[in-house]
């Protein structure tokens, strides 16, 4: 089989869109092919027909999971087919209930600056989790698709986390979750991400929708708004939630994809 992709830089969390077409079922291990061919690869989606015929196109993420990095590098790539300088698009994304709407401008002729307009969470709510005979106590945004977990930085070493990540993702019944280390005095976020139906956990270089439950989770601690532009291990990224009545109402993220290459490769 012929896999034909793009390479997209969205703010450190590299990420593979396939467009090729791959049946569903065959999608996990074409990921896992990909992925273990280039080691910097965090994530891989699949491009497809959309159902709507107002979308542009849509993407369906490694795990069936919702990913805002990917949302964006989709979009670059799209932009780029079409030979737009400018636009918004409309976009299926797995895990997203709704099409995402994106709006950007390619800055440079490899470069993709844009604003996703995300899926809202569906609950924000201090989470429990089971550690042998320890229990923490976190705060849990649950989007469609995924869930994220906000953790103060420190309390939990890296390999702990790596061990606990797949069996609180399974503790809370959800198709992905991310542990968010949080330093709020420094404005870094060192985010954790695990996909149950592939079983990987990546510290990825930075996480959207994970970004979009800070700004979620402070939005809603405030009554009103909140804004957070954050430093993440290989980029940065910035989000704006707005709440009514301790339900949020608007939520976008802005950031940048960077298109590294177009690759096609024989997998079998």
């Amino acid at each position: 089989m012929n896999i034909s992709y793009t390479k997209i830089d969205p703010s450190g969390n590299i990420t593979l869109i396939v467009d090729s077409f791959v049946p569903r079922e065959d999608q996990s291990r074409i990921a896992t092919l990909l992925m273990e061919r280039d080691p910097e690869a965090e994530q891989v989606g699949f491009l497809e027909v959309p159902e709507d015929p107002c979308c542009a196109v849509r993407l369906q993420m490694m795990g069936g999971e919702f990913c805002g990095n990917a949302t964006l590098s989709a979009a670059a790539v799209v932009m780029g087919q079409l030979g737009l300088d400018a636009g918004d698009m409309l976009i299926e994304v797995s895990g997203a209930p709704e099409p995402v709407k994106v709006t950007g401008v390619m800055s440079a002729p490899d470069r993709f600056d844009g604003e996703v307009g995300m899926p809202l969470p569906e609950s924000i709510y201090e989470c429990s989790f089971l550690d042998g005979f320890d229990c923490h106590t976190l705060p849990l945004v649950r989007f469609p698709g995924i869930c994220h977990a906000i953790v103060s930085a420190g309390t939990l070493t890296r390999e702990k986390a790596e061990a606990v990540i797949g069996p609180w993702c399974r503790q809370i019944g959800s198709e992905a979750l991310g542990l968010m280390f949080s330093d709020k005095d420094k404005n870094t976020l060192t985010p954790l991400v695990y996909v149950e139906s592939t079983g990987t956990a990546v510290w990825e270089g930075s996480c959207a929708s994970g970004t979009a439950a800070v700004a979620s989770y402070l939005a809603e601690l405030d009554g009103e708004y909140a804004s957070v532009c954050l430093f993440e291990p290989r980029g940065r990224l910035s989000a704006e939630a707005a709440c009514s009545g301790s339900q949020v109402t608007s939520l976008k993220l802005s950031g940048s994809a960077v298109i590294r290459g177009k690759n096609t490769v024989l997998l079998t």
